[in-house]
C-alpha cells in the first residue's frame, strides 16, 4: 500500500509540474508572439509614391515617357542585399566626404531635388518627424542619415544648405551632400534609384534607402509621407539585432529592447513595454518553482 501510494504521489506530481511547464511555456509564447504582432505594422501592399513634379507648377505637370513606375519600383526592391559602393560627396561646408565613412552604424538616405517645389520638401519634413521619432526609441546616436541632391547641375553645397534650413532640419548626425554627375549615377545605381528628367522637374519615386552597420542595403521605404514602422521597424531590428563583439548581457539587453520597444499607434511614438519583461520574469519563476516542487517530491518519495 505505502509503495503504490508514493507511485500514485510521484505520478500526481509529474502530471501537475508537466501541466505547468506546458501552460507556461504556452503563455510564454503567447506574449512573445503578441509583442512581435504589436511591432510589425507594415501593410500588405507597400505605399509607393512617384514623384513627377517641377521647381514651381507641378500639380498640372503630366509623367514623363520615360518613367514606368513597376520597373523603379522593381529596380529599387532589387538593390536589396547589395553592398553600397563608396563615392566621394561634398557636405553643406564644401568638405569632401566618403561616402564609406557613415559605416559602423545603420545609415538612412535620402535623395531628393533642392529645387522641387512641394514633394521633396514634404518628404524631408516628415522624415525629419519619424527620425526624431526613431531617436527617441533607439537612441539618439544609434543611426545617421544623409541627404543626397541628385540635380547635380544644381544642387550644390550652397543648394543643400539653403535646403535644409528651408525644412527646418538641424539635426545631430543628419548631413545633407552634394555630388557630381558621374559619382551620383553610380550611386543611384547601387541604391536602385531611377530619376528622368521631364519637361518641368524629374519623374522618381519616393525612396529612403536603409544601410546598416556594414554598408549592405536593408530596407527600402517609399512614400512622401509613411507610417512611422516602415521606417523605425528596420532601424530597430539593426541597432538592437546581434552585434559581433557582444557581450552576452549586452546582448541579453539588446533581444529584450528588440522584443519590447512597442509602436504606439495612438501617440505615433514608441515606448519600452515592460509588461512583456516581466511576465516572461513570471513565467521562468513558476517554471522554476514547479522544478523544485517536483524535485523535492521526488526526494520524498524515495526517502520513504
Amino acid at each position: 500500500d505505502a509503495g503504490c501510494a508514493t507511485a500514485f504521489r510521484r505520478h500526481a506530481v509529474m502530471s501537475w509540474s508537466r501541466v505547468i511547464v506546458q501552460t507556461c511555456v504556452a503563455g510564454l509564447f503567447l506574449n512573445i508572439t503578441s509583442a512581435s504582432a504589436a511591432t510589425s505594422h507594415t501593410p500588405s501592399s507597400t505605399p509607393v509614391d512617384h514623384a513627377s513634379h517641377a521647381p514651381a507648377d507641378h500639380a498640372n505637370h503630366t509623367r514623363g515617357p520615360d518613367f514606368d513606375e513597376k520597373a523603379a519600383l522593381a529596380t529599387s526592391q532589387a538593390a536589396i542585399g547589395r553592398m553600397l559602393e563608396d563615392v566621394t560627396l561634398r557636405d553643406r561646408s564644401g568638405k569632401t566626404v566618403q561616402l564609406a565613412n557613415y559605416r559602423g552604424k545603420p545609415l538612412v538616405i535620402s535623395v531628393i531635388y533642392t529645387s522641387c517645389y512641394h514633394i521633396c520638401p514634404t518628404t524631408t519634413k516628415h522624415l525629419a518627424k519619424v527620425v526624431q521619432t526613431a531617436r527617441t526609441a533607439l537612441g539618439e546616436d544609434s543611426f545617421r542619415v544623409v541627404t543626397i541632391g541628385f540635380d547635380t547641375a544644381k544642387d550644390n553645397p550652397e543648394a543643400m544648405r539653403s535646403f535644409a534650413r528651408q525644412q527646418g532640419v538641424d539635426l545631430p548626425g543628419w548631413e545633407f551632400l552634394s555630388t557630381d554627375a558621374a559619382s551620383m549615377a553610380r550611386l543611384a545605381k547601387n541604391i536602385g534609384f531611377l530619376y528622368f528628367a521631364s519637361p518641368k522637374g524629374f519623374d522618381h519615386l519616393m525612396q529612403a534607402t536603409v544601410v546598416d552597420a556594414n554598408g549592405k542595403i536593408y530596407r527600402q521605404v517609399y512614400g512622401m509621407t509613411f507610417d512611422t514602422p516602415l521606417l523605425v521597424e528596420p532601424l530597430k531590428e539593426l541597432v538592437f539585432g546581434e552585434q559581433p563583439g557582444e557581450g552576452m548581457f549586452t546582448g541579453l539587453w539588446s533581444k529584450v529592447k528588440l522584443f519590447c520597444t512597442t509602436y504606439d499607434p495612438a501617440n505615433d511614438r514608441y515606448r519600452l513595454d515592460y509588461s512583456l519583461f516581466i511576465g516572461m520574469f513570471i513565467g521562468f519563476l513558476i517554471i522554476g518553482l514547479g522544478v523544485f516542487y517536483l524535485v523535492r517530491e521526488l526526494r520524498r518519495g524515495r526517502a520513504s
